[in-house]
């Protein structure tokens, strides 16, 4: 069976973006991966946009009217969706996981980049590698599993050299 590589599709539809942003950002999924202990087989996509796109997205697929600064969309939070198709496929084929989509807004990671006095390479480093804990099914809605997640993003982030200013 032939494995892939890590497929990491990024879209800025804000033209905001420049590469050493990019490469970061792959930088960040790669190493929140290997954190994570994932096989290199999997695909996630990053789009940039601005406040209005995103708060759209918010309140389309989450019911809330306002900007965020990031929004993740699981594929696997929906499996049974593609199990049948899984099913069918030949077992020679080695598909990559399909982790999902996140959404970033440039136009909040600014802000929040000032807001808390660090660069945006930071504030952007933070919002990827909480948007893929998401994707990997990690989540803040109880104290215990803010710990977990929060604890997470800071080992990953100060591996790329992205800590918070004491």
């Amino acid at each position: 069976m032939e494995v892939n590589a890590v497929d990491i599709a990024i879209y800025d539809e804000t033209d905001r973006t420049n590469q050493k942003h990019m490469d970061l950002i792959e930088q960040v999924i790669i190493s929140a991966a290997k954190e994570l202990k994932l096989e290199d087989n999997f695909e996630v996509w990053i789009t940039i946009v601005d406040n209005k796109r995103i708060h759209e997205i918010n309140k389309e697929y989450r019911s809330i009217d306002r900007p965020t600064d990031v929004i993740s969309f699981a594929i696997e939070d929906n499996d049974d969706e593609f199990e049948i198709f899984f099913d069918e496929l030949d077992d020679d084929i080695a598909l990559p996981r399909l982790l999902g989509d996140i959404f970033i807004s440039m136009d909040k990671a600014e802000e929040q980049a000032e807001e808390f006095d660090h660069s945006i390479e930071r504030e952007i480093g933070f919002l990827t590698v909480h948007g893929f804990l998401h994707l990997n099914g990690y989540d803040h809605q109880t104290e215990e599993e803010e710990k977990e997640m929060f604890a997470l993003q800071d080992i990953i982030l100060e591996e790329n050299g992205l800590e918070r200013k004491k």
